[in-house]
């Protein structure tokens, strides 16, 4: 029989990825033996001549951006040798923090040709670009991100929480008809989705009340911070990432509540949007000399007024004689707990585009504080309100 013509590149490391992901996770810290063909004395390494050799006859078949960041990969191998995982990792898209590593040692090369300098994108592409210049900081990471981005799945967990809210809120509406300052209604407490003190054994509510908000001046604010920050995160980071930063911000925001203005009721989304948006602008200026979005600073200053204008509004409802004595307004304290979330489990989450967040000390350090702080509140809800004998509000 013949000799059957070796696989392309592309091919030959799909076919070892979908391998090495059944591999055991202390078995993935060991670099997979390449083929033959590309590693005779299965080592686990190629070398960059071969490498290179291989590329150049390979190069029609490959992405241009791919071609650009196996070529930079090739370019900070001082020891003329690749590990077959890192090129695995490229090619069945993913990547691990020393692949990083080794492509940020090489970028010069790949930052030749910026993502911003293409030309005759259509709209989805632009659409696209626009994405990874307005979250990420690195061109690397940009042009990563443009390459393997696929719309599927589509960002549906910010779409369809804000869907969520906007649904409760016109039933609301319809059902106590009032729209504006739908909190001042007699019966706007007695929903089943609001936290309320009295009630806070019912542990659903401190996550569902981002179901219910104070008016339609409330919600619009939280939904178009929602779209324009959520949305886009969500695109690049995924709907897991982002929804874990969200929820957080939300039970941080309502365990905040019970333990820093106990007799309140809380309702909005103000914590988990606080959460994105905190991070979003944390991340922004911890990166400024990367971030390439255009008017950063005078998008920056917008934001910081919309959320300062949202707490403002918060802070006055609080005050504001009840339309329910002697039940106090909702608080606005769950919009700092959104922001405490935000600038740590937030950042963290933000600054490690593709990277395996258990890998990050600074994420262990932060869930441990969440997780503290969570645990405390849960102690603090049972045994505090007793032993301080605070006179509450009665159940609505």
């Amino acid at each position: 029989m013949g000799e059957h013509p070796s696989p392309g590149p592309a091919v030959a490391a799909c076919a070892e990825a979908e391998r090495i992901e059944e591999l055991e996770p202390e078995a993935e810290e060991r670099p997979p033996p390449a083929p033959e063909d590309f590693d005779p004395g299965n080592t686990g390494y190629i070398s960059t001549g071969k490498f290179r050799s291989l590329l150049e006859s390979h190069s029609s078949k490959l992405d241009p951006h791919k071609r650009e960041v196996l070529l930079a990969l090739a370019d900070s191998q001082a020891n003329g040798q690749i590990c077959y995982q890192d090129f695995v990792n490229l090619m069945s898209n993913k990547r691990s923090n020393s692949f990083r590593q080794a492509i940020l040692q090489g970028n010069r090369r790949l930052c030749s040709k910026a993502l911003l300098e293409e030309k005759g994108l259509n709209l989805s592409q632009r659409l696209i670009r626009h994405v990874a210049y307005e979250t990420l900081p690195r061109e690397i990471d940009r042009k990563w991100y443009y390459d393997s981005y696929t719309c599927c799945p589509p960002p549906w967990f910010m779409i369809t929480v804000t869907l969520l809210e906007v649904a409760f809120f016109l039933y609301n509406g319809v059902s106590l008809d009032q729209f504006v300052l739908q909190v001042t209604h007699p019966r706007y407490l007695k929903n089943s989705l609001v936290y309320h003190p009295q009630l806070r054994a019912q542990a659903w509510r401190y996550l569902t009340y981002i179901f219910m908000h104070a008016g339609i001046e409330h919600l619009g604010l939280n939904v178009v911070l929602q779209l324009l920050v959520g949305v886009p995160l969500e695109m690049v980071h995924g709907a897991t990432r982002i929804g874990l930063v969200y929820v957080a911000g939300v039970v941080a925001g309502s365990l905040a509540v019970s333990v820093a203005d106990m007799t309140a009721p809380v309702v909005g989304s103000s914590g988990g949007v606080y959460a994105l948006v905190s991070a979003h602008l944390a991340n922004i200026v911890m990166n400024w000399s990367g971030m390439k979005c255009q008017f950063k600073l005078l998008r920056m200053a917008v934001a910081l007024i919309c959320m300062s204008m949202e707490f403002g509004r918060a802070v006055w409802l609080r005050f504001h004689p009840s339309a329910y004595p002697p039940c106090p307004h909702p608080s606005f304290v769950a919009h700092l707990g959104g922001v405490a979330v935000g600038i740590t489990l937030g950042v963290v989450v933000l600054r490690n585009y593709e990277q395996r967040l258990q890998d990050q000390s600074l994420w262990w350090i932060f869930v441990a504080m969440y997780t503290v702080f969570v645990l405390f509140a849960v102690f603090w809800n049972i045994f505090a309100y007793t032993l301080l004998d605070l006179k509450l509000p009665p159940p609505p």
